[in-house]
């Protein structure tokens, strides 16, 4: 990794790898308050968003399918995966990489960013919708089910119209995971050069 040789010194590492790694968390309060705060806060912000667009979905399909009942059986899932799931993958592609030493792309963190935002944060819900309600509706009977053999197009045709109306959201969403990722790639390397400024000497001890 580029970065972790610009704190050992170049290739090969003097110390091991999680030391190094250890280093930089040790050094992660020193970052300014408004950097740790958006790399501790921001992917909650992104889930926030997912949870917001599930609301949507949930709604735009209660609509498509008469389903008038029920609104807090479809709503909370509707909000309370999304944001859960969003979370975790972002932590798991972006912000956990970031800080082992495992991602030193900057277009690489914009991608996953952007990414993760269209797929945990736009897609998900629309998927996740689209069952939650057509249970609703057979269970209600608020609009008539089709059999297996025409299902998957009965989806597609209810679908089709949703994700006209979704298309803003998955533009917001990947356009706010990418610069989530953007600006957490730019704290991790204000993180290495401090980490490089203050611990290169503990290093080469």
């Amino acid at each position: 990794m580029k970065m972790l040789e610009s704190i050992t010194g170049g290739p090969p590492p003097l110390l091991p790898r999680s030391e190094v790694i250890e280093m930089m968390m040790e050094h992660f309060e020193r970052l300014p308050e408004l950097d740790r705060k958006f790399f501790h806060y921001g992917p909650a912000y992104l889930g926030g968003n997912a949870a917001f667009a599930g609301l949507i979905a949930n709604s735009f399909y209660r609509r498509a399918l008469n389903v008038t009942r029920g609104r807090l059986a479809s709503s909370l899932p509707m909000a309370v995966l999304p944001f859960i799931t969003t979370v975790a993958f972002y932590d798991a592609m972006v912000s956990g990489p970031l800080l082992s030493g495992d991602l030193d792309c900057p277009s690489c963190s914009v991608f996953r960013g952007a990414l993760i935002g269209v797929i945990g944060g736009g897609a998900y819900p629309v998927l996740l919708a689209l069952p939650v309600n057509a249970g609703l509706a057979s269970l209600y009977g608020s609009a008539p089910m089709p059999g297996k053999a025409t299902a998957l197009r009965f989806a597609a045709d209810i679908s089709r119209p949703v994700l006209r109306r979704m298309r803003p959201v998955f533009v917001l969403q990947a356009l706010f995971g990418g610069y989530l990722g953007s600006r957490h790639f730019e704290t991790y390397q204000k993180l290495v050069q401090i980490v490089s400024g203050s611990g290169a000497e503990e290093l080469r001890d």
